[in-house]
């Protein structure tokens, strides 16, 4: 029994060990998730209140939020600019109210892919039309969309 065991650790060594036709050499990884700046207007309408309120709520959610979190957002278009979205089509507090509801359902991981049609990116397609048109709209789950 010694012998075998013996066997196969010597076999296992000399089976995974470095060659010198491949040296093994620092792997250079990079998990930064590049976000492009340029597509956000950081802009503020002083002239508006509300827009003044919505678009500094809005610039504050992209720096500490979604600028750390990087490119995770399961959802086509993102929470952002759902939130950016959704305000131009209602109001401040509903815009609020259905952007908090969009981002309690994006943490939510269980089962959302049963609920959701995918876009052509792979991303679950979610976007604000659907919640202010006025009358529910329903698109299977296995849909997929290919619009923008």
């Amino acid at each position: 029994m010694k012998t075998v065991t013996v066997l196969v650790l010597l076999i296992s060594v000399y089976a995974f060990a470095q060659s010198e036709k491949m040296k093994w050499g620092k792997a250079d990884y990079t998990y930064r998730i590049e976000i492009s700046e340029n597509d956000r207007d950081y802009s503020v309408n002083p002239g508006n209140p509300i827009d003044v309120v919505a678009k500094s709520f809005i610039n504050v959610y992209w720096f500490l939020i979604s600028d750390l979190d990087g490119d995770n957002c399961p959802f086509h278009p993102s929470c952002s600019a759902f939130f950016v979205d959704v305000i131009e089509e209602t109001n401040i507090i509903t815009g609020t109210l259905l952007f908090f509801d969009r981002f309690s359902r994006d943490a939510s991981v269980v089962g959302r892919y049963n609920r959701y049609p995918k876009h052509k990116s792979g991303r679950l397609y979610d976007p604000a039309y659907l919640y202010t048109s006025g009358s529910a709209t329903y698109i299977p789950a296995s849909k997929v969309i290919d619009e923008e």
